[in-house]
């Protein structure tokens, strides 16, 4: 195979069918697997335009998770994907936002404090805000005040849903 043919995107995408990859693919259709390893988990692409192009299927955004350690990157990951897109109906919603505040007593020990814990986060707020929006609601994004460690009581993000800019 010709070095320029493995940086084509449909090698690239062929070739991303793993456990690890929806096989999802930028013109909307899903990849098919080799057919030596075809699962039946897997669909071929004529399936999934058929899917797709059906004007009756319910519409729901589309999630997209980027996750990663403290300063590795997952803002200007986000960033890249925003721009790429070209879409302005993209809407980030930041895990930093679900931190919980801390206690009396966690606050005077900040600097011991773990805020890569899971334990750091409401994580079932989180998944309540991403699952309200996929069902099309708009949800009020709370704002977490680095500077005190705690949620400002009184403001929020509002996030609006995108599932209206979807059903066109």
């Amino acid at each position: 195979m010709k070095p320029e043919e493995t940086n084509s995107i449909d090698y690239v995408m062929e070739k991303a069918s793993g456990p690890h990859f929806s096989g999802f693919r930028p013109d909307g259709l899903l990849s098919s697997p080799p057919s030596s390893t075809a699962s039946p988990s897997h669909r071929s692409a004529s399936d999934s335009s058929l899917a797709l192009s059906d004007s009756n299927a319910p519409k729901q955004p589309f999630v997209i998770g980027v996750s990663g350690g403290t300063a590795s990157g997952k803002t200007t990951v986000c960033d890249m994907i925003i721009q790429q897109l070209h879409d302005h109906r993209v809407v980030l919603v930041n895990q930093d936002s679900f931190y919980r505040g801390l206690t009396p007593e966690e606050s005077k020990r900040v600097h011991e404090y773990n805020f890569d814990h899971p334990d750091a986060f409401d994580t079932e707020q989180l998944l309540d805000c991403v699952q309200k929006l996929r069902s099309g609601h708009s949800y009020q994004v709370p704002i977490y005040d680095f500077k005190n460690h705690r949620r400002s009581s009184e403001s929020f993000r509002q996030v609006l849903t995108l599932l209206h800019f979807l059903q066109k």
